[in-house]
């Protein structure tokens, strides 16, 4: 876990996760710009790793742009732990596959 988007951005040159979970409102940069920084990366195939987007705005047009800017899901805060889990064993699953 950090702290920022900044962080994670650098703890990816050193660390590949099986899948990765954002807040979309993050200090310094949002989670869309951050997952679309992370889409262009084509070293350590970080390109293609599942990303689940966490965000306090939740109405549809925030869903659809959290997807459009590479996350492939988005859960809706309150978050629940156990919702949360599930999200990351589908998206992690499918990565195995």
């Amino acid at each position: 876990a950090v702290a920022s988007a900044r962080e994670a951005y650098l703890m990816l040159g050193e660390f590949r996760p099986d899948v990765l979970v954002s807040d979309i409102d993050m200090p310094d940069e949002d989670g869309c710009s951050f997952i679309r920084r992370v889409r262009a990366l084509n070293q350590h195939g970080l390109a293609d790793v599942p990303a689940v987007a966490l965000t306090g705005y939740a109405q549809p047009e925030d869903q659809r742009r959290a997807l459009m800017a590479g996350f492939q899901k988005f859960v809706p805060k309150p978050v629940h732990v156990g919702e949360l889990a599930s999200v990351v064993k589908t998206l992690a699953d499918r990565r195995m596959v």
